[in-house]
């Protein structure tokens, strides 16, 4: 008998489970590769939108590692308005410390790289897709390998694609929304391995995966349902599911005893405010807002839950913003309402009947309902009608189920496979040139207020761009359009919103920006008369009447008319040393010297350690014979401000 070699032998693999597992290494990095591929015209963007509110302007964020214990500590608005209530602004509060911890570390590291915060939600987007497939190959294990890896590739390469979410992965601040259902999925993940394995260890992985997600956004909250309901439908083992959820439960209750701790358990109720622009269910009657009925807030409801449907089989127009009155009002009779009623209707009969046989298209159908339930103003106020980033964890279900409708029309011979690539090649195309919206904020709203052209809100915002490019421009005709353009947005805001504080205050300062001193003079009396213990207000005020001054001393040579101005400019702002040595050359201009000087001094002494205020004084000393008193004025303000000469030959 020949000796046995000591050597053992090599572990061997099967060829059909190595080439498995390459052929699934293969489509990870397919995966990955188009998700990279689809988002790398994100990573040369600016900052955007609320990225200002959690990260520019946010003294949590932008004090880093210093400044997690404070994020940990407060509701997620509370670093930027740094005033009590100001925070709570939005109905129930937001405490979504991940995405904002996350923020301070890049930003500890990195600074205001924007680029190195693009390409952090691009990472993770491309895990939480990898997440997806790798959880929907586990979920659908009792169908068969080849359903289960073909069911599992064809929802991810969609979730991949699909236009609608372009939001969330070109937008910063929408990290909470990605890392919400990366938690949520990698807790429905983890907690199948545990109870296909009965290993403690991958429960404990689930219940702090899923208190990460509910500590990263609130709608996190839907899988609690969602797990227990995907052991039931998926498992068919005699273990009891209660024995495998307990910690997600357990982080659950958790999240809530945090949050509770943080912000007032009063926040849960979501009281929705009596302003417009944050409570998009009140309408005017007779100059004043009031409530919807219960008709038309249910109706508006389900017009929405029709739009997110409509955006999720046809993405197409996109926008940020829905905000009033881009979904306006209406009643049960509209027939979209009607739809939504009849397409809802189908969808949870398909459900609860698909139920009863464990179908994997009734789960489907539930991962669709259940996140999109708690962002639909159903449930509680979230502060705005709809928003495609609040589709991005409904969304998931709805690939899924149309991965399974295709699977099995591709089983019974259909054209299926056309179908999906072209699908697949039509989403990609807009998902990229969708991108480039998101380039910077001037670029976003002129996009979108072509679509959006009933909202509120992006029409004062895309009025408020077209403002500071207009005060930039030194080209006069450049400076005119800019204005011209900004005052017909504005005015659009005003005809959905009159009298609306912000639109007045941007109305005249436009009117300035053209010279229209009357009707910029009468926008912000009207500001004035609303709140008349404005402060800021009342100077915004005081430097339009100067600058109506101004225009009528300098070019229409109108002392008159001038004389008024500034004298009413004065008595509003009694602080702006400006108006006092506008009114000291007045006086030099019409021959009183005197009354010159005394403005001078006027302004001397309100000018403070303002070095321009200081350096135009010493100008108008100099003209006045006085160029001793002029040296001594401008050298102070050199030391105040050592460049101020430069300054003053720039404004020149």
């Amino acid at each position: 008998m020949a000796k046995k070699s000591g050597i053992k032998p090599e572990k061997t693999v099967p060829a059909a489970s190595a080439s498995a597992a390459t052929g699934l290494a293969t489509r990870n990095w397919l995966l990955f590769i188009l998700t990279f591929i689809l988002y790398a015209n994100t990573l040369g963007h600016g900052f955007v939108l609320d990225d200002g509110l959690v990260i520019l302007e946010n003294a949590y964020t932008k004090a880093g590692l210093s400044g997690i214990m404070d994020i940990l500590t407060h509701d997620t608005f509370y670093g930027y308005f740094q005033k009590e209530g100001m925070d709570t602004l939005v109905s129930g509060g937001r405490y979504r410390p991940v995405s904002q911890v996350l923020f301070a570390i890049v930003y500890q590291l990195f600074g205001e790289n924007a680029f190195v915060f693009h390409l952090m939600n691009v990472l993770l987007f491309s895990l939480t897709v990898l997440v997806l497939f790798h959880t929907l190959r586990l979920l659908l294990r009792d169908t068969g390998r080849e359903t289960s890896l073909n069911v599992s590739w064809m929802a991810a390469l969609l979730f991949v694609v699909h236009p609608l979410h372009t939001e969330v992965v070109a937008n910063i601040k929408s990290a909470d929304e990605i890392l919400a259902l990366l938690g949520s999925l990698a807790a429905l993940y983890y907690t199948l391995r545990g109870y296909d394995s009965g290993e403690k260890k991958w429960l404990l992985a689930a219940g702090s995966a899923f208190l990460l997600a509910c500590l990263s956004k609130e709608n996190a909250a839907a899988y609690i349902v969602l797990i227990p309901a995907a052991v039931w439908f998926f498992r068919s083992g005699n273990k009891p599911v209660i024995g495998y959820i307990w910690p997600v439960m357990a982080a659950f209750l958790v999240f809530f005893a945090i949050r509770g701790s943080v912000l007032p358990w009063s926040s849960l109720a979501g009281t929705a405010p009596a302003e417009l622009l944050n409570n998009p269910f009140l309408k005017d009657v007779n100059g004043q807002l009031v409530p919807f009925s219960f008709s038309e807030k249910l109706a508006t409801i389900l017009y929405t839950l029709w739009k997110y449907l409509q955006l999720l089989i046809v993405p197409h127009p996109l926008t940020h913003d829905y905000y009033p009155r881009q979904i306006d009002v209406t009643t049960l009779a509209n027939p979209l309402v009607l739809l939504a009623v009849a397409l809802y209707g189908y969808i949870a009969y398909r459900m609860f009947r698909g139920a009863r046989h464990r179908d994997p298209e009734s789960y489907g159908w539930l991962a669709f309902l259940l996140p999109l339930g708690i962002v639909s103003n159903l449930v509680f106020p979230i502060g705005t009608n709809m928003s495609e980033r609040f589709a991005f964890m409904p969304s998931a279900g709805i690939c899924l189920v149309a991965a399974l409708l295709l699977d099995r029309w591709q089983q019974r011979g259909g054209a299926a496979r056309i179908w999906w690539i072209s699908v697949l090649v039509l989403f990609s195309l807009k998902t990229f040139t969708r991108n480039f919206a998101w380039e910077s904020n001037e670029k976003l709203y002129r996009t979108d207020v072509a679509v959006s052209d009933k909202s509120i809100k992006l029409q004062i915002a895309y009025a408020q761009v077209l403002l500071e490019r207009a005060r930039e421009t030194d080209d006069t005709a450049g400076k005119t359009a800019l204005a011209e353009d900004g005052l017909k947005h504005i005015n659009t805001a005003l005809a959905l919103y009159p009298d609306f504080q912000t639109a007045l205050i941007i109305r005249g300062n436009l009117y300035a920006e053209l010279k229209k001193y009357p009707e910029a003079i009468a926008d912000h009396r009207k500001v004035l008369a609303q709140t008349p213990d404005n402060t800021v207000g009342r100077e915004r005020l005081a430097t339009t009447l100067r600058g109506a001054g101004l225009d009528a001393g300098q070019l229409r040579r109108d002392f008159a008319s001038s004389r008024v101005y500034l004298d009413e400019a004065w008595q509003t702002n009694p602080k702006d040393p400006e108006t006092a040595r506008l009114l000291g050359v007045l006086n030099m201009v019409q021959g009183n010297k005197d009354a010159a000087l005394e403005w001078f001094q006027k302004g001397e002494a309100v000018a403070g350690e303002d070095a321009a205020a200081l350096w135009e004084l010493g100008v108008a000393y100099n003209n006045l014979g006085m160029p001793d008193k002029a040296r001594v004025l401008q050298q102070k303000a050199y030391q105040v401000d050592p460049d101020i000469v430069k300054r003053v030959q720039d404004a020149q």
